[in-house]
């Protein structure tokens, strides 16, 4: 069983990993987007989101944690210069990852991890929304909101559907005395 254990160790040793992240974390940052595998991508989430928000505040202390992770003076320069300044009212979640097809060579799942903020594609006509004071449930609105939608329509239907109604049977020929009596007696 796998209870407790959290690090997905990618089939490496443990100083392997920590430099693979490491380089991983530095070409993230410089280059803001890379394509990688699935597992490393979510592995390299866990790692590079809590220096992103260690950036938020530029003091040498909090430089120097995250030098020790990235090993990369550019890319720490870059981290705090640019990156913070893009995040900084953000709450959290400052990368996305993108499945891709599968590789040809091992056949398998490729992904792009990517900083959410710099994105041209996603983001570009959306405005940063307000936000929100309180959180309601989602499913009861919508069924509400069709309904008063139909109830609409139908109210709307409704004069129109009664003078077509009123023209037909002015159009129509009287009914004859033995029509008349077939209606009372049911046939």
């Amino acid at each position: 069983m796998r209870h407790g254990k959290k690090v997905n160790h990618l089939g490496r040793t443990d100083s392997h990993r920590k430099a693979m992240m490491s380089n991983m974390a530095s070409s993230l940052i410089l280059h803001k987007r890379i394509t990688t595998t699935l597992a490393k991508a979510k592995a390299l989430r866990v790692y590079v989101e809590p220096l992103i928000t260690k950036s938020k505040s530029d003091t040498t202390h909090s430089r120097r944690t995250v030098f020790a992770y990235l090993k990369s003076k550019d890319a720490v320069t870059e981290l705090f210069r640019d990156v913070a300044s893009k995040v900084a009212n953000r709450p959290g979640g400052y990368t996305r990852i993108i499945k891709m097809e599968n590789r040809l060579g091992d056949n398998a799942e490729v992904a792009i991890i990517e900083l959410v903020d710099y994105n041209t594609v996603y983001g570009a006509e959306a405005a940063p929304a307000a936000k929100k004071s309180t959180r309601r449930r989602g499913g009861a609105g919508k069924a509400k909101t069709a309904a008063v939608a139909e109830e609409a329509v139908v109210v709307e239907e409704t004069p129109k559907a009664e003078a077509a109604v009123e023209e037909t049977l002015a159009t129509e020929a009287p009914a004859t005395p033995e029509k008349e009596e077939n209606a009372e007696k049911g046939e």
